[in-house]
């Protein structure tokens, strides 16, 4: 009918209010299924590589049951109503799950599925890259916005943003000794592109996420205070987190360097390692 207003209802259901929110689960029939059926290709692939460790492999499902409960809990219909809890939805995804699925090799695991030949790892420095624009480009107010019109958005966010985090982390928890100096430095840029882009967030003058202009008042907070301790929760945990594991992989590639290339004084100079 002309003059009629039809609103899209964003995948995670209408925002909760604060007496409901428990109630408010996640079981998408499509959603469970998918990672169920990740779960079991795990389970049956990684029983052909004996060498992947049990604590490898326990740490891969206590990823997994992170992630889920980061898509199927009550937070999800809460990100609905909270940019704050979106981002902490993120923050569940990326900086939690990610990292924990990392460490049970999912590439090796799943390239037995995918008849994936191997081939040369990618710089971490590439991985960070993709990593950085996608976040940036998830968390700009239009983008932002658009997941909330479209179910196929809102699961294009959440695949590309966990996809680039997974890989990222695949690249830095890479045990092997060569590369150490390129994971230090791909850990310490993702920090400081989170804590930038938090930052940015926290700081902005005036709330710009536009669907939690109103939704944000039931729950005591304006859309601006919102805004801002979504970006306290991008910023701190992103920086800490990612700039631990620069100092640690810096620290290893000095443990490694040789001795002789870390001589200092030479009647008064520098010396070079030749």
């Amino acid at each position: 009918m002309e003059g009629t207003i039809i609103t899209h209802v964003p995948y995670c259901g209408k925002p909760p209010l604060p007496a409901d929110i428990w109630l408010r689960w996640n079981l998408d029939p499509v959603l469970l299924s998918g990672l169920a059926a990740v779960a079991i290709a795990y389970a049956i692939n990684v029983r052909k590589l004996p060498h992947v460790s049990l604590r490898a492999r326990a740490s891969f499902y206590a990823g997994w049951i992170v992630v889920t409960a980061g898509l199927i809990s009550p937070i999800c219909p809460l990100s609905v109503a909270l940019f704050s809890a979106r981002v902490g939805q993120h923050m569940i995804l990326l900086l939690f799950g990610a990292p924990l699925m990392a460490l049970g090799h999912p590439g090796e695991v799943f390239g037995q599925t995918l008849r994936v030949i191997s081939r040369p790892r990618p710089s971490p420095l590439i991985a960070t890259a993709v990593f950085a624009s996608i976040l940036w480009l998830w968390h700009a107010p239009l983008p932002y916005a658009w997941t909330f019109e479209s179910t196929f958005v809102y699961w294009a966010m959440h695949f590309t943003l966990f996809g680039s985090a997974l890989w990222l982390w695949c690249e830095l928890l890479n045990r092997q000794p060569e590369g150490l100096i390129r994971r230090s430095c791909a850990s310490a840029i993702a920090s400081i592109q989170m804590g930038f882009l938090g930052a940015l967030i926290t700081f902005a003058p005036r709330a710009v996420y536009v669907p939690h202009f109103f939704t944000t008042i039931p729950w005591g907070m304006s859309s601006l205070q919102d805004q801002q301790l979504g970006g306290v929760i991008m910023w701190v945990p992103g920086c800490v987190i990612f700039l631990a594991i620069a100092s640690y992989e810096f620290w290893r590639a000095i443990e490694e360097t040789p001795f002789e290339t870390l001589e200092f004084l030479r009647d008064g100079e520098i010396a070079l390692p030749r």
